[in-house]
């Protein structure tokens, strides 16, 4: 989905929620969106301050829960007392977590997603969504 379609979809999406639709809130997710990779909810009041977009930290805190709650972004990682954020508009995949540097490597596997639904299917099990994290130590800092 691309940006302008995910902001219009937003806002039809929060208005059916009964919620209110807010200059602020549109800012927030266009920086969300704007977000290349991962990111953590501190380098976002950061990144939205850096950009003099007038809103609270308190305000960030809520439109990205609320951003949550409405799929549009994905609690991936909860690491070293963070919690690590991504826009839910790529195609699934599964991570991999450098304990040292916090490297985090996106994968997807046919056949991690094949057992996945074999063993589903084996519990008569209805997944809504799931999410794999490998944690260990990436190239670089297996060398250091």
């Amino acid at each position: 989905m691309n940006k302008r379609r995910a902001l219009k979809e937003f806002k039809e999406t929060i208005k059916k929620s009964g919620l209110k639709y807010t200059p602020q809130r549109e800012k927030i997710f266009r920086v969300i969106l704007s977000t290349k990779g991962h990111f953590e909810i501190e380098e976002l009041v950061h990144k939205i301050r850096t950009k003099n977009i007038d809103v609270s930290r308190a305000t960030v805190y809520r439109t990205l829960e609320i951003l949550k709650n409405l799929g549009y972004v994905n609690e991936v990682i909860k690491f070293k007392n963070k919690t690590i954020y991504e826009v839910a508009l790529k195609e699934h995949h599964d991570h991999l977590i450098c304990k040292k540097c916090g490297k985090i490597i996106e994968f997807h596997s046919d056949e991690i997603e094949k057992i996945q639904n074999k063993i589903c299917e084996e519990y008569q099990f209805k997944p809504e969504f799931h999410r794999l994290e490998i944690f260990g130590l990436c190239r670089d800092c297996q060398k250091g």
